[in-house]
């Protein structure tokens, strides 16, 4: 009973995921589905629906339409989330044994792909933001570099991953990242799970996803960044580079046999408002309204630092010697709640509802904060002690599958962890399965603790 009770209940502001705003921002379709006689649309795969995976019936047709008018070869609705069609990416990328390079701000979803099919994770640094603890975009000779180390390294890599946009909303000049993986004759796996709106192509001045630069596999989370139910994405292929079948295969290895069909109508749903006109007219509206809401507070001296997604509202709380963490409790007792509390900053995301009235409102909010707390001294966040390209001491399978003891973490130097140590959200792995904890990561480790006490624990797992 206490749980239906909280899902009842209606909040006042929401500025969490997912972007639909607790239904305000549905697709009319699926509000009109919803309103049917409860459980009408929990289907199974019936002849006419068919599945994801199924050649014939309506879903195989939806995908095939949507693929065409995004521009793309093939298409496959995921309903584990961008979690799923990630890892069946990777599967279908490299073979055990096999190198894929990705950034160090991955999500945990790849570094458990790696795990489980025998991946190497061969990790490159980025650039970090030390004024708010970001992992920032870095451009192409940026990359160049990293492949050129990575190279050195490991003779056998499979494919490349990259993030973009960021949880926060920060975007690379992404054309020139796939060219440059491209020119190695390597894939490219772009995690665009915070940037499915980019599909639109809305305006010149906002980024363009991914998939219009030629980008191999393209991920989409339909509820982080589209109006889609939790747990709807979709993967994009195009090119000759990465084999259908083994997608496919890949697919039908992690996802359940038994696909939602509530899910797999939000994901058709939720991608024709991005493409068909009334959706771009109402986002539009949206990002627009976005803006004016940013414009208003920046000018009211609120602290808002610069990305690249209007629609979402990053705080910047230790410009002000404030924890996000702290702020946003404050936040929630106001009933204003945020998506992503972390040490320096708070993130709001604004989704495809509208919050006309917030302005005054998150201005007031801020105000009493800052009388409640003090403005305080802003600090610094210690850069991550990573090497430009490292890979894990042991392979991330056996670290994962050894014995182990649990340790404090001051007294693991020269221990290999068996487990990933990785604050959720925004979910991106600290330590990984296999890697050596050296003094450097120790320290900041530990560091880190001080800004996530109720995250970091005070032991870490290692091989026995």
């Amino acid at each position: 009973m206490g749980l239906l009770n909280l899902l009842s209940e209606d909040r006042s502001e929401n500025l969490f995921l997912p972007a639909h705003g607790r239904g305000n921002a549905l697709p009319k379709k699926i509000k009109n589905l919803l309103k049917l006689r409860p459980g009408i649309w929990d289907l199974p795969e019936l002849f006419e629906i068919g599945g994801p995976l199924i050649r014939e019936g309506a879903i195989a047709e939806s995908q095939r339409s949507s693929a065409i008018e995004v521009g793309v070869d093939r298409c496959w609705y995921g309903v584990n989330g961008a979690t799923g069609l990630l890892q069946s990416s990777l599967l279908a990328l490299a073979c055990p044994g096999q190198a894929v390079l990705m950034p160090r701000n991955i999500h945990k979803s790849c570094i458990q792909a790696c795990l489980f099919g025998g991946l190497i994770p061969l990790l490159f640094d980025v650039p970090y933001l030390t004024d708010r603890g970001h992992a920032s975009v870095f451009d192409r000779k940026w990359l160049h570099r990293v492949l050129k180390k990575a190279n050195e390294l490991e003779n056998d890599i499979a494919a490349v991953v990259l993030v973009n946009p960021t949880y926060q909303g920060y975007s690379a000049d992404i054309e020139s990242l796939i060219q440059e993986i491209h020119s190695h004759s390597l894939p490219v796996l772009v995690d665009e799970a915070h940037g499915a709106y980019l599909i639109s192509q809305i305006r010149p001045d906002l980024p363009k996803s991914a998939i219009y630069f030629g980008a191999d596999l393209v991920v989409h989370s339909l509820h982080k960044s589209a109006p889609g139910l939790v747990q709807s994405a979709v993967l994009w292929s195009q090119g000759e580079k990465v084999d259908p079948f083994k997608i496919q295969r890949s697919i039908e290895l992690l996802q359940t046999s038994s696909p939602s069909s509530l899910l797999i109508a939000s994901c058709e749903s939720s991608i024709n408002e991005l493409i068909e006109s009334k959706g771009i007219k109402k986002l539009s509206s949206r990002i627009e309204e976005a803006e004016l809401l940013k414009n208003f507070l920046i000018n009211k001296q609120v602290p808002i630092l610069k990305n690249s997604d209007p629609l979402r509202i990053i705080l910047h709380t230790s410009r002000f010697g404030l924890s996000g963490i702290e702020v946003d409790k404050s936040f929630i007792k106001k009933g204003i709640i945020g998506e992503l509390a972390e040490p320096g900053t708070l993130t709001f995301c604004l989704g495809f509802s509208s919050h006309k009235k917030l302005g005054k409102r998150f201005l007031r909010i801020w105000n009493e904060i800052l009388t409640s707390f003090g403005q305080q001294k802003s600090f610094l966040f210690k850069r991550p002690p990573f090497k430009m390209v490292s890979k894990p001491y042991k392979s991330c399978s056996y670290s994962w599958g050894s014995n182990f003891e649990k340790v404090n973490l001051q007294d693991a130097q020269g221990r290999i962890s068996v487990e990933m140590v990785c604050p959720y959200p925004p979910g991106i792995p600290l330590l990984i399965p296999g890697e050596i904890l050296d003094k450097a990561r120790i320290d900041w480790l530990i560091e880190q603790k001080g800004f996530w006490p109720e995250q970091i624990p005070d032991f870490v797992r290692v091989i026995s």
